[in-house]
């Protein structure tokens, strides 16, 4: 009788898809955290579609309609604004646009911040210094100066706004990956790549990048929570996104004069920007451990 080989007895590691997911379920307030942003991203896609009507329609009967009326609908749980409006389905609505400026910022900043910090750290020094100076220009100004300086002469619109908050977080990304860069390429493994004739933009993109994504993703996820910060202080002072269309910090900024009798108004949309961020905080955390081959240990111990 044929004794088995090794080779069927030993046990294969699951695919990391599988293995990220357990490490999910072991940090419960990281899988709460997961949770929750998937369900503002369900609200994000379908909120406007499902409750668009219903976030818009006035009813003067019902102004400042205080929260916790059970007895009626659902979606006036949470009670109404100044225009008899629900804030329920106001909240649900205004997280598309919310999440879509923040999103929006935060790719182009990471994919611009990226490219330039990775041709910083591989260029010639004129060339990376170039590249330096610009970052440091844009540091040298608030970040929320330049937004209202330029909101107030092109005006308030979402893509306006995305743009600028782009901007302004450019350099945080260029100058993070140019210093992981400077250090990944004195590595061994990059030396033996470059010995065995494979050419620059394949070491960069096949062998330093992928170090490099997993210090990305960490700072992105901070950082839309930092974008999503800023564009509500934005819409509070009046200069980000405006009516029609509605977002969390908008909403804070109609009820901020309602504050002594209506304190509803702001306290809901300024609960979801807390939760949110937090969450992303959580989220953040988590993935910086579970992207890292030193630390990931941990999570997968408590996942198994």
């Amino acid at each position: 009788m044929a004794m088995p080989s090794t080779n069927s007895l030993s046990t294969t590691e699951p695919p990391f898809v599988i293995r990220l997911g357990r490490m999910l379920l072991a940090d419960k307030f990281a899988l709460c955290a997961a949770i929750f942003l998937a369900m503002m991203l369900i609200f994000a896609l379908l909120g406007p579609a499902w409750l668009g009507d219903i976030a818009t329609k006035q009813n003067l009967r019902g102004r400042n309609l205080a929260p916790f009326d059970f007895e009626r609908a659902w979606f006036w749980w949470m009670g109404a604004d100044a225009l008899g409006r629900p804030l329920f389905a106001r909240i649900i609505v205004a997280t598309q646009n919310t999440l879509m400026v923040a999103a929006g910022a935060v790719i182009l900043s990471s994919v611009i911040g990226t490219v330039l910090g990775l041709i910083a750290g591989v260029a010639s020094p004129r060339v990376s210094q170039i590249i330096m100076r610009l970052a440091d220009v844009i540091m040298s100004f608030p970040s929320l100066l330049i937004a209202v300086i330029v909101l107030y002469v092109l005006g308030s619109s979402i893509l306006n706004l995305m743009l600028v908050l782009a901007i302004t977080r450019i350099p945080v990304y260029l100058r993070t990956t140019r210093a992981e860069v400077l250090e990944i390429r004195e590595r061994m493994f990059v030396q033996a790549a470059r010995v065995m004739g494979a050419s620059s933009k394949r070491i960069l993109f096949r062998h330093i990048l992928p170090v490099v994504f997993p210090t990305l993703t960490t700072l992105a996820t901070l950082d839309f929570a930092y974008v999503m910060l800023a564009e509500s202080a934005l819409s509070f002072l009046g200069i980000g996104i405006q009516p029609p269309e509605i977002t969390w910090g908008l909403m804070i900024s109609q009820g901020r004069q309602y504050l002594t009798n209506a304190w509803w108004l702001s306290f809901w949309p300024g609960l979801a920007i807390i939760l949110t961020t937090m969450s992303l905080n959580l989220l953040s955390n988590w993935l910086r451990i579970a992207l890292d081959p030193v630390q990931r240990w941990r999570l997968e111990m408590k996942g198994r």
